[in-house]
C-alpha cells in the first residue's frame, strides 16, 4: 500500500491557517463548552465565516472549492484542540455536504449546498433504536400521498441535531423491499412534525450535540428526495465510507493534541532536580505515542488521497478509522500518566481528550464493523 502523504504548499498553508484559528479562537472556549455541553453559537458562525463548513463545496454554490483531503486536514487540526468542534465540521463536510453534492439535483444544490456552505448546519439522521451497526434495519417510514411523502419515526443519536437547520432523513418507502426501500429525504428543521427531542448527556465530545429526532406526520414534497426512491442505502453507504476517514482524522488529531500536551508538560515539570522529560521512562512513553500518531496519520492521509484520486479506498478507510480510534485512547491515556495526578483533574486538557477518545471506537461504524469490512476485502 503506497502512502500518498506529501503536502503541497497550498495544503500546508491551509493546515497552518486552521491550526492558528483553532488555537486562537477555539482553545479558550473548550472547557466552558464541555462543562455546559453546548457549542458556542458565536464560534459556529466563525466556522462558517472561515469557510470550514463548505470546504469541498464548489465555489459556484458558495463553498471553498477545496478537496476532500483539505477537509481531512481541517478535521485533524480542529481535533487537536477540541474533538467536539471537529466532529461538527466533520459531519458537515464528509457526510452532509458530500451527499447533497453527489446525489442532489441542480435545484437542490443551488438551494441546499449554498445554505450548508454559508450559514446552515446539516445533520445526518440515519440511526434508530434498532438500527445502529445494522444501519438498514430502519423503522422510520415514508408513505406516499400523491406528490407528497409523509415521514414517521424516531431517530436517535443524531449529531448536530440541536443546531441543525437541514436534516438528511433516511426512511423506508416499503418495508417488504428491505434495504432497497430506503430513501433519503432533505427536510428543513421548521417542517411541521419534525421535532428535535432529548439531548444526550455524554461522556465526551460534549459540546457536539447528539439528540433524538422525532418525525410525526412530516410532509415533504417529492422534490425533497435526495437521489432516487429506494437508493437511500447507496447514499448512506458511500457517504459513511468517506465519513470513516473523517473520524480517523478526528481521532488522530486528538491523539496528536494529547501527546503535544504531554511533551510540553514533560519539558517544564521538574522532579528530583530535573525535568521529567529527562527520564527515560517518560521519553519512551512520548516516543511510543509519537509512533502511533504518525502511523495513524499515514493511514488517514493515504485513504483521503485515494478517495480524491478516484481509487478504491473502502478498506483503507476502515483501517484508518479502526487504528486511529485505538491509538487515540492509548495516547490520551498515556498523556494523563505523564501529567500524573493533575492529569486526572479538569484543570488540564488531557482528561477531556481521554473522555473524547472513547466514542471513536463506536460511531460511524464500531471497531468490529471495521474489522468485518477489512476482512471482506482481504478475502474477496
Amino acid at each position: 500500500m503506497t502512502a500518498l502523504t506529501h503536502l503541497s504548499d497550498d495544503e500546508v498553508a491551509f493546515r497552518d491557517t486552521v491550526r492558528k484559528f483553532a488555537r486562537r479562537e477555539i482553545a479558550p472556549l473548550v472547557r466552558e463548552m464541555d462543562e455546559h455541553a453546548k457549542l458556542n453559537p458565536a464560534l459556529l458562525k466563525q466556522l462558517f465565516a472561515q469557510g470550514l463548513m463548505g470546504i469541498e463545496v464548489p465555489e459556484q454554490y458558495g463553498g471553498q472549492g477545496g478537496t476532500f483531503f483539505d477537509s481531512i486536514l481541517a478535521i485533524e487540526e480542529l481535533a487537536a484542540v477540541d474533538p467536539a468542534v471537529s466532529v461538527c465540521v466533520d459531519v458537515q463536510n464528509t457526510l452532509v455536504n458530500n451527499a447533497v453534492a453527489r446525489w442532489g439535483t441542480e435545484a437542490q444544490k443551488q438551494t441546499h449546498l449554498r445554505r450548508l456552505a454559508t450559514d446552515t448546519l446539516g445533520s445526518y439522521a440515519l440511526s434508530e433504536a434498532g438500527a445502529g451497526s445494522d444501519a438498514f434495519a430502519l423503522a422510520a417510514t415514508a408513505t406516499q400521498d400523491n406528490d407528497i411523502y409523509v415521514l414517521n419515526g424516531q431517530k436517535l443519536w443524531i449529531t448536530n441535531a440541536a443546531e441543525a437547520g437541514l436534516f438528511l432523513v433516511f426512511a423506508t418507502v416499503d418495508a417488504t423491499l428491505g434495504y432497497k426501500g430506503i430513501t433519503c429525504f432533505l427536510v428543513d428543521r421548521d417542517t411541521p412534525g419534525l421535532k428535535v427531542g432529548k439531548k444526550e448527556d455524554k461522556l465526551g465530545i460534549r459540546a457536539s450535540s447528539t439528540c433524538e429526532v422525532v418525525l410525526d406526520q412530516v410532509r415533504v414534497p417529492a422534490t425533497a428526495v435526495l437521489g432516487e426512491i429506494g437508493k437511500g442505502y447507496k447514499v448512506a453507504i458511500e457517504t459513511l465510507n468517506e465519513g470513516r476517514i473523517g473520524i480517523g482524522a478526528q481521532m488522530m488529531g486528538l491523539a496528536r493534541g494529547a501527546n503535544d500536551h504531554a511533551i510540553a508538560y514533560a519539558k517544564q515539570r521538574k522532579q528530583f532536580g530535573k525535568t521529567i522529560g529527562e527520564f527515560q521512562g517518560v521519553q519512551f512513553t512520548l516516543a511510543e505515542s509519537a509512533v502511533e500518531v504518525e502511523s495513524a496519520r499515514l493511514l488517514v492521509y493515504n485513504a483521503a488521497r485515494l478517495r480524491d484520486a478516484g481509487k478504491d479506498f473502502v478498506a483503507e478507510a476502515a483501517m484508518a478509522k479502526y487504528y486511529a480510534s485505538i491509538i487515540a485512547e492509548n495516547v490520551a491515556s498515556r498523556s494523563i500518566e505523564v501529567f500524573g495526578g493533575v492529569g486526572f483533574t479538569k484543570e488540564y486538557p488531557v482528561e477531556k481528550l481521554y473522555r473524547d477518545a472513547k466514542i471513536g471506537r463506536i460511531y460511524e461504524g464500531t471497531s468490529n464493523m471495521q474489522r468485518v469490512v477489512i476482512a471482506k476485502h482481504l478475502l474477496r
